[in-house]
């Protein structure tokens, strides 16, 4: 009997793809869904994309002929012209749950991207676990994970979580370097019926973990998209900031045309008045490249803005605080928002600026019940232990310890103060009422006289007197003191290249 090798080749390739068949495919489409090789196919470029695992199965018999590509599409390809690769999750075939074949095609990715030195994107929607394949104890005692979720940030991971994202689907995102939700996901440890089953309560999916909780309370959604392909542009677009691994410096941009020249909308955006509110966004944006501003976990933590920007074509971290929200006072979020932040830029040499204009950190039984000295000392730790370029610019007030985890004392490398800028351990207003614990309601003559006692020698200059920043400046010249001292960058000797000292930190918290 002859056979024709050709026929039944593309009768197995027609089959694969089409992943879980034409009634689920149509299905998602009406939803407005993308599905997973249309998901593949939004990232890369055109016509880049390589697939790895095509034709793999179950390795179950019964499964065999129902499981496509083992409800993962993996591969290689390029966005913007630069390599990646890519997990898909293909919720059409079995929930896109994991079993032996589909891990060993994720493992093998991890492992090809690391080696490779290029990011890995993660394209997550599952049921998890494939439940039949791993009951018992040769289910489990056939596993062997012992780096299966090692994360050394050698190459950028990115994720984005669809719809439900329980088991490797979570887990992955959470250990992603930029994690994004769909409006409409659900990640969480297990599924709403599951956990309603097993507490005998109706749980609600947005409330067990939906983009609310996760981009407002937990903090791990770095973004939140209303549609696939907002999803998907945004991994595309985070990703131009970095490099594609650890070894290399962040690529650099062109400068659009204005992006200079106008610092001098930054003495009109910031009121001198310390007890006035601003948006430091706007001022971000003023430092920044035109149009290079990405808000890192924007949703959390909001007395703390963490984007990614260009400043002269480099990419650059800003941890800037936003009087807009509790006045700037850094509350627990806040402090874990920094950490991530401090990780995620250091282990991708990306310098980092420090916008500061903050009244300490949040004082009162739910600040510690939420555990802030813990995460204040986190903090720290991480700042002392990047060794990328740092950069502090005291815009308005600086008190207290904040002033150290804000990159003052000389935790980064070069700071200057606003002739506007405002330090001391406290705010004087506050420091009058500890040590003499006068009511300006009663003794207004004598309150101002302690005030002014309290708040000599706090002006950017008195800071300067003793080297405690290098310039005293103009608003207006922000942005060329952060391109001189970027240019006096320490790690020019290695190509930009930190010693990533924080590649094993976690990244959850």
């Amino acid at each position: 009997m002859t056979i024709d090798h050709e026929l039944r080749h593309k009768e197995r390739r027609a089959h694969a793809l089409a992943m879980g068949g034409e009634r689920k495919l149509a299905a998602r489409a009406e939803r407005g869904e993308l599905n997973a090789r249309e998901r593949v196919a939004r990232l890369f470029d055109e016509d880049t994309f390589r697939e790895m695992g095509l034709f793999a199965t179950s390795n179950i018999d019964a499964d065999q002929h129902v499981t496509p590509a083992d409800g993962k599409v993996t591969g290689t390809g390029c966005v913007d012209g630069r390599r990646a690769g890519v997990i898909a999750y293909d919720f059409t075939v079995k929930g896109a749950s994991s079993g032996a074949v589909s891990n060993k095609k994720m493992g093998h990715l991890k492992d090809l991207t690391a080696r490779r030195g290029i990011p890995l994107v993660y394209l997550a929607e599952s049921t998890g676990v494939r439940m039949p394949d791993v009951m018992g104890g040769t289910g489990l005692g056939n596993a062997n994970d012992r780096t299966r979720f090692l994360r050394r940030r050698t190459n950028p991971w990115v994720s984005a979580a669809f719809g439900y994202s329980f088991g490797s689907a979570a887990w992955h995102t959470v250990s992603s370097d930029f994690a994004v939700l769909r409006k409409g996901a659900v990640m969480a440890v297990s599924s709403p019926q599951l956990v309603s089953r097993a507490t005998g309560q109706q749980v609600d999916g947005q409330e067990l973990g939906g983009w609310k909780l996760h981009s407002e309370v937990t903090g791990f959604a770095d973004a939140v998209a209303d549609t696939d392909e907002e999803a998907i542009d945004l991994l595309r677009r985070f990703l131009s900031y970095l490099p594609a691994h650890n070894g290399e410096a962040p690529p650099v941009a062109p400068v659009p045309a204005g992006s200079a020249g106008r610092g001098d909308q930054l003495h009109s955006l910031v009121p001198l008045e310390r007890t006035k509110v601003y948006d430091v966004r706007k001022v971000i944006e003023v430092i920044a490249d035109l149009g290079s501003v990405f808000p890192v976990k924007e949703r959390f933590g909001k007395s703390l803005v963490t984007s990614l920007c260009r400043i002269g074509g480099q990419s650059v971290g800003i941890i800037a605080n936003n009087p807009m929200f509790k006045g700037g006072a850094i509350d627990a979020a806040a402090c874990a928002k920094a950490t991530s932040f401090i990780v995620l830029c250091d282990s991708y040499n990306i310098p980092l600026v420090f916008l500061v204009d903050q009244p300490g950190f949040l004082i009162g039984p739910d600040g510690e019940r939420s555990g802030i000295v813990g995460k204040v000392i986190n903090w720290m730790n991480a700042l002392s232990l990047a060794t990328v370029p740092k950069v502090t610019v005291m815009l308005r007030k600086n008190y207290g310890q904040g002033y150290v985890n804000m990159g003052g004392a000389w935790t980064t490398d070069a700071m200057a103060a606003w002739w506007t800028a405002e330090v001391s351990f406290m705010d004087p207003r506050s420091a009058v009422g500890v040590v003499h614990g006068i009511d300006p309601a009663t003794e207004p003559e004598l309150y101002e006289r302690r005030l002014a006692e309290m708040a000599k020698e706090s002006t950017g200059y008195d800071v300067a007197r003793v080297y405690g920043v290098q310039d005293v400046i103009d608003p207006a010249g922000t942005r060329e003191f952060i391109l001189g001292a970027l240019e006096d960058n320490a790690l020019a000797r290695t190509g930009g290249v930190g010693e990533h000292h924080l590649s094993t930190w976690p990244t959850s918290y």
